[in-house]
């Protein structure tokens, strides 16, 4: 009985997660699990940026259908960026552009982003 629960538990979580990603709203939560493999890249940035980041990069940036989307993800990524010690700003800036992605801004711990609008 408790196994059946569990399972279905999980089943409606997948669901809603599975939702919400097909409808381009993110989670900060999930933003922040996509773009996760760019840590370690930030703190001690190298000549390039690691696949997996980058592939985090493209994801949250082209899931961000709306400029709802978009601000929120700006917020996300403001907020983190100020909660985690020992991140390259210059870095973190420049890492859409490294990736290939063309995001009109640069994630900053200062950004105001009630002006994203793209």
């Amino acid at each position: 009985m408790a196994t059946s629960i569990m399972v279905t538990s999980l089943a409606m979580i997948c669901l809603v997660l599975s939702a919400s990603l097909a409808n381009g709203a993110q989670s900060c939560g999930q933003v922040q699990l996509t773009v996760a493999p760019c840590i370690g890249y930030l703190r001690r940035p190298g000549p390039s940026v690691p696949a997996p980041c980058c592939n985090g990069v493209r994801t949250v940036f082209n899931l961000a259908k709306t400029v709802s989307d978009r601000q929120a993800n700006c917020r996300c990524l403001k907020s983190t960026s100020l909660s985690l010690p020992g991140l390259n700003l210059p870095a973190l800036a420049d890492l859409p552009r490294k990736c290939g992605v063309n995001v009109p801004y640069k994630v900053s711990p200062t950004i105001d982003c009630n002006k994203v609008s793209y």
